[in-house]
């Protein structure tokens, strides 16, 4: 349990250093929409099984006065779910609407995973990624190229170069805006809450929450409370930060999962800046 010292330390972290939730993110296989009419089985299925999700994430943020400042769903890479019949772009479209039903601010996984080789699927994903992010406002995609165990791609690296620029090029109108949705990774993991790469692994389950924290803010004021000091010092500091920021998670993470009757995943605790000046 938290004693008195840590919750009002917690309450500081949230007012004066920019501590918050950065997303609730439910996983959702889609292993179970291959086949016929796939674009139809994913719009229905993730509004079915996220109709909840932004309601749950706002009662929360409400309740327990933390700031949760994305909901987002992350789904089975695509590319796997695609037959010669399937349009990847139907798909894609599907999941856009489907967003923009249950409310969420993303969803990803619109992706392929290619580290070692690419099957036909997967390169006709990759090539539709262009015209599905300027045809699309939530939708997010990510293409992983290469792994420590596998090695890299190249093949795959040329050609993301060549869709990254077409990318940009077809949402010129957007100031490229398709680019800002759309990653290029090496050894993406499988359970990622944070967009553009997010995407349900396919080692995990129907349905999981993943909480992404936010904390660059709260980790440089207590580097600057402990400047000049000994090393061992400061990498104590950061591990105690550390573990107060990532407890707010897991009890935000804990309390969707009971409510959504879903598996808690993760925490994952993010040092990326926000556009907030100083907050890094």
């Amino acid at each position: 349990m938290l004693n008195t010292s840590e919750i009002f330390s917690t309450i500081n972290m949230i007012k004066d250093q920019k501590l918050d939730i950065r997303t609730i993110t439910m996983g959702l296989s889609l292993l179970e929409c291959a086949g016929e009419d796939t674009p139809r089985k994913v719009y229905d299925l993730v509004t079915r099984r996220a109709e909840r999700l932004v309601e749950v994430g706002e009662d929360i943020e409400r309740e327990f006065g933390i700031p949760i400042v994305n909901k987002r769903i992350s789904v089975t890479p695509v590319s796997l779910i695609l037959s010669d019949r399937t349009d990847p772009v139907d798909v894609a479209l599907a999941l856009d609407r489907a967003a923009e039903t249950t409310g969420v601010n993303f969803i990803g996984g619109y992706s392929a995973l290619v580290q070692k080789g690419a099957t036909k699927n997967d390169l006709k994903l990759i090539r539709s990624i262009p015209e599905a992010l300027s045809r699309t406002k939530l939708v997010c995609s990510s293409v992983n190229v290469g792994t420590t165990r596998a090695g890299i791609n190249m093949d795959a690296v040329r050609l993301m170069g060549e869709i990254i620029v077409e990318t940009a090029r077809a949402t010129a109108d957007q100031d490229g805006l398709g680019c800002a949705k759309l990653v290029a990774f090496a050894n993406a993991v499988e359970d990622n809450p944070f967009m553009a790469g997010a995407f349900h692994g396919v080692g995990e389950g129907d349905v999981a929450i993943n909480v992404g924290v936010s904390g660059p803010g709260v980790v440089k004021r207590a580097l600057e409370d402990c400047k000049g000091q000994p090393f061992d010092v400061v990498a104590e500091t950061i591990k105690k930060t550390a573990f107060r920021i990532t407890r707010m998670g897991q009890l935000v993470a804990q309390e969707a999962s009971k409510r959504l009757d879903a598996p808690f995943g993760i925490v994952d605790l993010s040092l990326a800046p926000t556009p907030a000046i100083g907050d890094s």
